[in-house]
Formats: C-alpha cells, sequence, structure tokens
C-alpha cells in the first residue's frame, strides 16, 4: 500500500514536469517566430475582403504556414502566392512583398488598401473578374510589377502611376481602360514591359514615352491610338518586342526602327495612311517573328530577310509587294510559316516552296507560272495565286477569281462550318471538319475554302471550335461547332448562275463563358466582306447576339456576275487576344447558307424566247407610236422635238392611271415639292406604292430637265439609284413615276425637325455614306453612260425602309463624255455643295460630285448642315469649322454628339478625313469616287491633305459664292431667304433648297434666266 502511494506521487511529479517544459518550450518558440504585424493582418484581411478571395487564411503566423496563402488550382495558371520578407527586427517580423492571385475568377474591385503595405513589390491579379478603375494612390508604392492582365478595369490610367520610379513591368491588356496615355509614365526610367493591348485607349503616343530607353517589351494592338508612330520608338534600342496591330495610327513605319537590332518579335498590321517602301531592319538577326501584315508596303521583298537565321514566322500579306520571292528566303531553316499573300508578285513560284513541309501561302498573287498540278496542296496554299496571262494548263483553283471550268449550274450553298454534315429546314449542309488552318485550302463539288495564319502565342491554336456546355438558346444543331481562323478565312461559293443571291452567315460565340469569370472577358472582334464589299465591320458576336452560346445571323443581298461567289471574314487586329487563354481570337463562323433571289427554273424553249422578243419588240412599238401621238397633240413644236428625241427604257403610264392612284392628285397625298411641282405618293391597283413627281407647266425649262431625268434614270439601274418605274406624258401633263422611298430625305433624317429626325446610329451612317458613294461610282465609272449628278445633297439622297441610300433628282445630271476632259456649261446645283472650280468658271468634271459628296458625308457624321450650321460668326460653313478642327487636331468634335460614344472612332476619322479630301478646293486632288468607296471600305489608306484656314484656298472657297451674289442678286436674295426659313421654319411644307442655274463666265453651254430656283427635291416632308 505505501509502495503504491509513493509510485503515485513520482508519477504526479514527473506529469507536472513534463508540462513546466512544455509551456516554456512554447514561450520560447513563440517568442523566436516570424509574425506579420496586427495592423497588416488587419490590412490584408481588408484587401481580401474586398477582392472576395476565398483561399487565403489569414493570421500573425500565415508567412510561416505553408496553405495560409499558397494554393495551386493549374500550375503557372490558377494559383495563389503570397511571398514575405522575414529578415526585419532581428528576423522575427515578415512584411508581405509579392502578391499574385491569378486565374482565380476574384470578382471585387481592386483594393485601395494595397497602398499601406510599405513593402510590397509585385501585384498580380491576371486573369480575374475585377472591376473598377486602378487607385491613384498606388503612386505611393515601391511596386516592381503592377499586372491586371484580363478583368475589367475601367476608366484611365492615375497619372500617379508614373510617380513609381521602381517599376519595372506594367501589364494591362484585355481590360476595358480609356483615355490618352498619361505623358507621366514617360519618366519610368526602369520600364521594361509596358503591355496595353485590347484596351480602349486613344490619342496619341505621347512624346515622353522616347525616354523609356529600358523598354524591352512595348505591345498596344487593338487600341484607337492615332497619329503616325513616333520617330522615338528607335530610341528604345533594348527593345526585343514591339505590338502595333490593329491600331488606327499611320505610316511609314519610321526609319529609326532601322536601330532596333535586338528585337526578336516585331509586329505592325493595319497601318492607314500612305504607301511606304520596305523598313529597313538588315541588321535584326535575331528576329524570330516578323509579321508587317496590310501596312500598305511596295516594292520587292528585301533580299536581307534570308540573313534573319532565327526567325520562325514571316508574314508579309495583305501588302503591295512586287517582283519575285527572293531565293535567299530558301536559307530560312528555322522556318516554320510564311504568309505573303494578297499581295502583285510574279515570277515563277519557287520550287523549295512547292517541296516545303512547312506552312506557307501565296495566294492571291500574280505568279506567271509553276510546276504545281491539281489544286490540293499540303501546307502550301496557292488558291488565286497566278495572273490572268498564266498559263491555261494551270489549274482553275490557281487562276483569279476561281472561273467554273464548265457551264456554271449551281444556284445554292449550305455549309457547316466546323461541323458535320446535317438537314435543317429542309437544306443538307455539308460537313467542313478539316482540322487544319494555317495554310489551307480544300475544294467540294460546288464550294471551297482557304484559311491562313497563325495564332500568337499559341502556334496549336484551334481552327475548329466545339460548344461544350449548354446552348443559352435554343437552335440549329450547326450552332454547336464553328470554323475560326488567326487571320483570314474564305469561302467561296463555285459554278454559281449568274444572278442575286441571298447570302446568310450564322454566327455563335462558343468559346467564351457566360459567368462571372475572366473566360467571359473576351471580346472578338473582325470584318467580313462579300464580293469584295465589306458588309460587316468590328463585328462582335456577342455584342450582336447579346450574350454567348446564342446563335444569330445576318443576311445580304450579293449580285454573282462570273460564276464564283467570295465570303471574306479576317481579323483587323482588334479585340482580346489572351481570353481565356492566349490565343483565343479571330473570325468565327458556324454556318452559310445561300440561295437565290431569282427563279431557278429553265423551262423557255428557244422558240419561246424568240417569240417573247419579237411580242417584245412589236409592243414597244406600239408605246413609242402612242407616245408620239400624245406628244403631237400637245401642240407645242419645241417640246415635241425634246419629246421626239427621247429613247425611253422604261414604262407607261395612263393619266387615268395615275390620277387614280393619287385620288386625283388629292393635296392630302401630296408629299412634297420638287424641282418640277409637286409630289405625290400614290398606290397602283396591283398595291405597288409610287411616288409621282409631276412637271409644273410653267416652264419650258423644266420641260428640258424633264427630258433629261427620263432619258437618264431609265438608262440607269443600281441598287443605290432611285428606281424609276416610268412615266406619263398625256396633254399638257408630264409625269415620272418612282419607287416610293419609305424614310423621306437624308437632310430631314439629319436636319428635320426633333420629331421628324431618325436614330441613325455609326453603323446606318456608315452605310449611307458608301452607299451614296456606290452610287456615284456607278454613275461615274461603271455605267454606260458616264454621268455628272451636277447636284448632290442631302436632300437629294433618299432613304428606303432599311435606310439604304438612293440618289434622286437627275434633272441636272450631264452625259461626261470620256473623250472631253470637262464640260463648259451653265451653271446649276446647290449653294454649299457646288465644287469651287464650276461655280465659279462652269468648270464640270465629276470631280464636282466628289466634292458635293465631301460635303454630304461631312452632314452625315456631324448631324449637321454644312449651310445652315455656323458655330462662330467668322466661320461662314460647316466645311470651313472642319478646316479649323482638322488644323488643331481635333476633327473629332465634329461627329455628332447624339451618337455619345456609340461610334468608332477610327471609323468616324477615317470618313472624316475622307470628306475633306474630297472638298479638298483643287479638283486633281480629289479622289475618283471608285477610290472613295474603296477608302470607306478600308481597302485603302486616307490622308486628307490640310488647307489652312486663312490662306489663298479659303479665297478659293468662298470666291464663288461672292461671284454668284453678283452675278444674280435675285437669286442670291431668295436664298438668303429660304435659308431664314430652313432654319427657323417647318419641314413640314416643301423645303425649299438654294439650287441655281447661272450662266458661265465663258459663254458656253446653255444661257438661261439665272435667277429661277431648280432643284427643291423629289420629296422629302409629310409622309403621313
Amino acid at each position: 500500500m505505501g509502495f503504491s502511494l509513493v509510485k503515485r506521487a513520482s508519477n504526479r511529479a514527473t506529469f507536472l514536469e513534463i508540462l513546466l517544459v512544455s509551456v516554456l518550450a512554447t514561450l520560447v518558440l513563440t517568442s523566436d517566430a516570424q509574425l506579420l504585424p496586427e495592423d497588416e493582418v488587419q490590412v490584408l484581411q481588408t484587401i481580401s475582403a474586398r477582392l472576395q478571395n476565398k483561399y487565403w487564411n489569414i493570421s500573425r503566423r500565415s508567412c510561416i504556414e505553408a496553405t495560409a496563402f499558397n494554393t495551386t488550382i493549374l500550375a503557372t495558371k490558377i494559383y495563389s502566392s503570397v511571398t514575405c520578407d522575414c529578415s526585419f527586427n532581428g528576423n522575427k517580423t515578415c512584411h508581405v512583398t509579392n502578391i499574385q492571385l491569378k486565374g482565380l475568377n476574384l470578382t471585387g474591385s481592386l483594393p485601395v488598401e494595397f497602398a499601406k503595405l510599405s513593402h510590397l513589390r509585385d501585384i498580380d491579379l491576371s486573369r480575374n473578374y475585377l472591376n473598377g478603375s486602378i487607385p491613384a494612390i498606388f503612386g505611393k508604392l515601391r511596386l516592381v510589377t503592377l499586372a491586371l492582365l484580363g478583368n475589367r478595369i475601367s476608366g484611365t490610367i492615375p497619372k500617379e502611376i508614373g510617380d513609381i520610379s521602381t517599376l519595372e513591368e506594367l501589364v494591362l491588356e484585355d481590360n476595358l481602360l480609356e483615355g490618352n496615355l498619361p505623358a507621366n509614365i514617360g519618366s519610368l526610367s526602369n520600364l521594361q514591359r509596358l503591355l496595353l493591348s485590347a484596351n480602349n485607349f486613344n490619342g496619341t503616343i505621347p512624346v515622353t514615352f522616347g525616354n523609356l530607353r529600358n523598354l524591352t517589351d512595348f505591345r498596344i494592338d487593338g487600341s484607337s491610338m492615332s497619329g503616325k508612330i513616333p520617330d522615338f520608338i528607335g530610341n528604345w534600342n533594348k527593345l526585343e518586342r514591339l505590338d502595333l496591330q490593329g491600331t488606327s495610327m499611320e505610316g511609314p513605319i519610321p526609319v529609326t526602327i532601322s536601330r532596333l537590332e535586338n528585337l526578336t518579335d516585331l509586329r505592325i498590321s493595319d497601318l492607314k495612311g500612305p504607301s511606304m517602301s520596305f523598313p529597313n531592319l538588315q541588321n535584326m538577326n535575331d528576329m524570330e517573328d516578323l509579321i508587317l501584315r496590310n501596312c500598305s508596303i511596295t516594292g520587292p521583298i528585301p533580299v536581307y530577310l534570308g540573313d534573319m537565321k532565327k526567325i520562325r514566322t514571316l508574314d508579309l500579306s495583305f501588302n503591295m509587294l512586287e517582283g519575285q520571292i527572293p531565293n535567299s528566303l530558301q536559307q530560312l531553316s528555322r522556318l516554320d510559316y510564311l504568309f505573303l499573300a494578297h499581295n502583285s508578285l510574279t515570277g515563277e513560284v519557287p520550287g523549295w516552296i512547292l517541296d516545303s513541309r512547312e506552312h506557307m501561302d501565296l495566294s492571291y498573287n500574280n505568279f506567271t507560272h509553276s510546276r504545281t498540278a491539281g489544286c490540293q496542296f499540303s501546307n502550301v496554299n496557292l488558291v488565286a495565286s497566278h495572273s490572268t496571262s498564266a498559263s491555261n494548263s494551270i489549274s482553275w483553283c490557281l487562276k483569279p477569281d476561281l472561273p467554273c471550268s464548265r457551264k456554271p449550274n449551281y444556284h445554292s450553298l449550305f455549309i457547316n462550318c466546323g461541323g458535320r454534315r446535317i438537314s435543317f429546314e429542309g437544306n443538307e449542309y455539308e460537313e467542313n471538319l478539316s482540322g487544319e488552318g494555317p495554310s489551307h485550302f480544300e475544294s467540294y463539288d460546288g464550294w471551297a475554302y482557304s484559311s491562313t495564319g497563325v495564332y500568337m502565342g499559341n502556334d496549336n491554336g484551334r481552327f475548329i471550335a466545339t460548344n461544350d456546355s449548354s446552348m443559352a438558346s435554343m437552335g440549329a444543331e450547326f450552332y454547336q461547332t464553328a470554323r475560326l481562323s488567326p487571320s483570314s478565312l474564305k469561302y467561296f461559293g463555285l459554278c454559281l448562275r449568274k444572278g442575286s443571291y441571298r447570302v446568310r452567315l450564322h454566327f455563335a460565340e462558343i468559346m467564351y463563358s457566360d459567368d462571372a469569370t475572366f473566360s467571359s472577358l473576351g471580346r472578338r472582334k473582325f470584318d467580313v466582306s462579300i464580293q469584295g464589299e465589306v458588309v460587316l465591320t468590328d463585328f462582335d458576336i456577342v455584342k450582336e447576339a447579346s450574350g454567348v452560346r446564342k446563335g444569330i445571323y445576318r443576311d445580304f443581298n450579293v449580285y454573282v456576275n462570273g460564276s464564283t461567289l467570295e465570303i471574306h471574314l479576317y481579323w483587323t487586329g482588334k479585340g482580346t487576344t489572351a481570353i481565356p487563354d492566349r490565343g483565343v481570337y479571330g473570325p468565327l463562323i458556324s454556318a452559310i447558307a445561300v440561295t437565290p433571289n431569282f427563279d431557278v427554273s429553265t423551262g423557255l424553249s428557244v422558240g419561246a424566247i424568240i417569240g417573247i422578243v419579237v411580242s417584245s419588240c412589236v409592243f414597244m412599238f406600239f408605246i413609242l407610236a402612242l407616245l408620239w401621238m400624245k406628244v403631237c397633240r400637245r401642240g407645242n413644236a419645241g417640246e415635241d422635238n425634246e419629246l421626239r428625241g427621247l429613247d425611253l427604257q422604261t414604262g407607261y403610264f395612263t393619266l387615268r392611271q395615275i390620277k387614280a392612284a393619287t385620288n386625283n392628285f388629292d393635296n392630302a397625298n401630296k408629299i412634297g415639292e420638287g424641282g418640277f411641282g409637286p409630289v405625290y405618293k400614290g398606290v397602283l391597283s396591283d398595291g405597288t406604292i409610287i411616288a409621282v413627281k409631276q412637271l409644273s407647266s410653267k416652264s419650258k425649262q423644266g420641260n428640258r430637265e424633264f427630258v433629261n431625268e427620263i432619258g437618264m434614270i431609265s438608262a440607269l439601274q443600281h441598287p443605290n439609284l432611285v428606281k424609276l418605274f416610268g412615266c406619263c406624258i398625256e396633254g399638257n401633263q408630264l409625269l415620272l413615276i418612282y419607287e416610293y422611298l419609305e424614310n423621306n430625305c437624308l437632310a430631314r433624317a439629319l436636319f428635320g425637325r426633333q420629331e421628324q429626325r431618325l436614330n441613325l446610329d455609326w453603323q446606318t451612317r456608315k452605310k449611307i455614306c458608301l452607299g451614296i458613294a456606290r452610287g456615284l461610282a456607278y454613275l461615274h465609272e461603271e455605267s454606260r453612260l458616264k454621268i455628272v449628278h451636277r447636284d448632290i445633297k442631302a436632300t437629294n439622297v433618299l432613304l428606303d425602309k432599311d435606310l439604304n441610300a438612293k440618289i434622286s433628282d437627275f434633272g441636272l445630271a450631264k452625259l461626261d463624255e470620256e473623250e472631253n476632259t470637262h464640260i463648259s456649261t451653265r451653271i446649276a446645283g446647290t449653294i454649299g455643295y457646288m465644287a469651287p472650280e464650276y461655280a465659279m468658271r462652269g468648270y464640270l468634271t465629276d470631280k464636282a460630285d466628289v466634292y458635293s459628296f465631301g460635303i454630304v458625308a461631312l452632314e452625315i457624321v456631324s448631324g449637321k448642315s454644312n449651310t445652315n450650321y455656323r458655330p462662330k460668326e467668322e466661320f461662314v460653313y460647316l466645311l470651313d469649322w472642319a478646316y479649323v478642327l482638322q488644323e488643331q487636331g481635333n476633327l473629332l468634335e465634329l461627329v455628332d454628339p447624339i451618337l455619345g460614344s456609340n461610334y468608332s472612332m477610327e471609323e468616324a476619322m477615317r470618313m472624316l478625313n475622307l470628306a475633306l479630301l474630297c472638298a479638298n478646293p483643287s479638283p486633281t486632288l480629289r479622289p475618283p469616287m471608285s477610290s472613295v468607296v474603296s477608302m470607306l471600305e478600308g481597302k485603302i489608306p486616307v490622308q486628307a491633305p490640310l488647307v489652312k484656314s486663312g490662306t489663298a484656298n479659303e479665297d478659293i472657297r468662298f470666291k464663288a459664292f461672292e461671284m454668284l451674289s453678283h452675278d444674280s442678286q435675285t437669286c442670291m436674295t431668295t436664298f438668303s431667304q429660304d435659308s431664314r426659313e430652313q432654319r427657323g421654319g417647318s419641314m413640314d411644307g416643301p423645303w425649299i433648297d438654294s439650287s441655281l442655274s447661272l450662266s458661265s463666265k465663258d459663254g458656253s453651254g446653255d444661257h438661261s434666266s439665272a435667277s429661277r430656283l431648280l432643284m427643291p427635291d423629289l420629296y422629302n416632308v409629310n409622309l403621313d
């Protein structure tokens, strides 16, 4: 018993000793632990809460606990990592120096509390879902790295960022930042990487950036930065990568680029401005990726490119390069991709290219011969690569326009782009499953496709996308897949019968998510052209469909004149390129459906055709005889002579028909006042709505113009010209019957009273401007008759129900004989729209119409009338104000404020510069309308000559109008009165424009009264 008690006492003593030792050990360890200060713990907790970060377990011991800060979900892409420096206070105190939270889809905002972490050196919050702006207080940090790639950060870059003198990397790609780049960033002398691509920056690159002499990486793709590429880039002699793709910047590439001998990656694309020779890159022997795409480069390919032994990608496509491919390129042993498409290269296709196993694209050039046979090549794309002078023995696919080798017999086409063969709405969609893409051409029975390009930062990027989630809306199966390309994707309809077709393009964005994650932040933008005509610009599927995984389609009516339909989708350097990962961008399409707008039946026999022709001739003879009798009854020999020579190519209506259609010309049906008299709305017995233009019997001059208008319009057929259904010449009535245009005239849509104006968004304005340009190009260059309209103005542009522009009122038009350099004629037109050389001396060429178009284009962009808008007393016309703003570099101030920010600044600058180019006082400096169309479509650059206000050019602009005032006080008095009425009067009544008809000073042409107002318009007012 005693032994037992002693033993228990001994055990109790041992336990107490162990407990005491443990407590002492704990106290010792705690006193030596490396801990975060309590105030820093609180700051980190606040930061974590604002970031909505669930990956941290914050305490004073977090720096020494392995899992407190650090979590890895996918190495290098999705992880949390925090680094501490515990060398303070005798290695007892820790401070956070590096915070990386990448790919975690954090949904909060940028905390200002980061500024309280005085020892913080690196912040990397790439690929999250953070919003808000960059706090200006970040300028107090001593950061080395600030990376916010792939978020929703908006606003401007605070100028205070330029105070972080220690900053070496500033990575802000793929966000929503805007405004000008702060000049203060140029003071960051230690800055090495400045990545700003895929934001909404504008303005020019600040001149202070020339001080960034330690830069090794500069990227600003896909922004609206403008101005010329600055010469000071030559100061960046340590630069290894330069990306300037898809901006609004202008060439030429400065000669100082030759100093950047350390470059390994150079990417410049889609430059505006004039053509240029190949930049001097001779000593850049470390180059690995050289992309100079769509930069208007002319001349030969430099031989010295063969000395760039490390080069992997060489892309010189969409330029104007000439000559043969240098043999020196054969020495590039590391070359994986060679893109020379869409140039003017000649000679023979080199054999080493045909034998190569690398990806090479020589399509759309002017080669004269090659040893190729057939059309399918493994990695070399040669579609349409040969000139028209090439041997007839070459395959059809090598020839321009891919001509049909037999009689065209197809009239429809259905393709499931990137998917298997399916049926939809009774049509069989062909499969298009090939995964090839960098330089690939495939042809099938009735169609083909061509794909070009390699993805930046991802050689293994996909050319076929497959949806891996449920669609947001039910639709056709073909929306589950898509074909895409990093640069250029073309589809061809082959051996199609001549005629009009509806082209339906189906789209669905299936590569981005629709949740609150960084994968939903991608912005895909691309352009689409059909038959060489741009139909979609900066097309954003998500924006147009109001979300991802939603199928949409766009319809276009096109005319196939040969036998090949070409649909071209291409990337212009815009949108994001690193969301959800590097290499997700470029055009994407789900399906294509092409159907005829004509009767495909071919049942007419030769005999039936002959019978129809003979019957038509007899009928036409009868109509002409009837017209002759009607005209003779008028008893007016002068008018009879005018009408007798009229070669009618249009229908004839009886006066009874027109009276019935207009309810006997009821005033309730009067919709406007034309140059001849009133214009009425009518409805024919078959339900067709018409506009009836009635010649007033007061004026012999009007009869002449009536004859002119019938003769002109009956010979013209174009989608952008008003369609003439026919005429009526009966008794003392002279009537023109037109198609009825629901939306009246452009002037009313832009300048009418508030309730009359139309809500014309930017895309509609651009479409209208392009429509006018195409109509004029047809009149000047494409129609059988070369015609100068002489009175292009907003009131003579009518708008149909889809707001397509149609040029009207040909009463002042003149034939432009091709052998004449100009026509001296009586002056007729509208003050404010007449070209100076025409207004002053009656010197008329098609360039007079170009001038008028320039004025109308200014009005379309600004929403203001050239003659009625006076921002200041000293400016007489909108054009004058535009020149002043151009000199000041503030041309975008002209953009209609109604548009707000919902327009493309790049396109607006293009249209405004083009308008000023067209309105140049010198006719020789104005471009032809075909070039205007190409400039509007972005196919060729625009560079408007600067006209200095207050110089001799100003006298040129206004001398014409002073002369008109001196010659015809009566006319000018009427104009002044009408102008005042326009400013303050109603637009429900006839809009009386200031159209003039004056004799030319040289005495040539038609001598007519100078005091008569000629051309108010077809109709422009009340449609109720």
